[in-house]
C-alpha cells in the first residue's frame, strides 16, 4: 500500500487553509480559492504550518481515502500558490487555433470549425509562432478542471500514429507506425 497519506503538507506563505464543521476544506491563495468536501470519517489537522490527513483505522477503504484526500488537498495548495499550466500543440497542415475571450475556435481539417467554450476559471491563450505548430495554453488553479478541459480539446482530433497529425500536449511522444508498402 502507498503511504502517501502519511506525508504532511507544508503550508506556503500567503496560503490560508480552514476546515469547517461539515468537513469542507477551503484553501485561499494568490491565484484563487478552492473548496473540497472531505469524507466525514477522514480528519484534517492543521498545526505548525502543516496539514495532516488522519485516517480512523487500517481498513483498506480508509487507507485509499487517506491517500486520495491528502493528494487532493496538496493539489489545492499547489494550485492556489503557483497554479497549473497545460500547453497543447496542433500538428497538421492547415490546423489553426484562435480565441475570442473564452471561446476557442479550432480549424482541424473538418468541413466546419470546432468552437469550444472554456470555463471562466481557466485562462486561455492561443499562439501561432512562425515555423512552429499552433499552441493552446491553459492556466488555472484547479488541476482536475485543467486536465479535463485539455482532454476534451485533444479529443476533437486525436493524434494518429501514421503521420502524427492531431492535437497533443507539448513534449508528448507519439509512437509512429509504418504505412503500407508496395508489394
Amino acid at each position: 500500500m502507498s503511504r502517501i497519506g502519511n506525508n504532511p503538507i507544508t503550508i506556503p506563505d500567503g496560503v490560508d487553509i480552514s476546515v469547517d464543521d461539515n468537513n469542507r476544506v477551503t484553501v485561499k491563495g494568490p491565484k484563487g480559492e478552492m473548496i473540497q468536501n472531505i469524507h466525514p470519517e477522514i480528519e484534517i489537522d492543521i498545526e505548525d504550518g502543516e496539514v495532516k490527513v488522519v485516517r480512523p483505522s487500517e481498513q483498506k477503504r480508509h487507507k485509499s481515502m487517506h491517500g486520495l484526500y491528502r493528494s487532493l488537498v496538496a493539489n489545492m495548495v499547489h494550485g492556489v500558490k503557483e497554479g497549473y499550466v497545460v500547453e497543447l500543440e496542433l500538428h497538421g497542415i492547415g490546423y489553426r487555433a484562435s480565441n475570442k475571450g473564452q471561446l476557442l475556435n479550432l480549424s482541424l481539417g473538418y468541413s466546419h470549425p470546432v468552437i469550444f467554450y472554456v470555463p471562466d476559471d481557466i485562462k486561455l491563450e492561443t499562439d501561432t509562432p512562425k515555423g512552429q505548430p499552433p499552441t493552446i495554453k491553459l492556466e488555472g488553479c484547479n488541476k482536475e478542471l485543467i486536465g479535463q478541459i485539455a482532454s476534451k480539446i485533444k479529443a476533437f482530433r486525436k493524434t494518429e500514429p501514421y503521420k502524427g497529425k492531431g492535437i497533443r500536449t507539448k513534449g508528448e511522444y507519439v509512437r509512429r507506425k509504418e504505412g503500407k508498402t508496395a508489394g
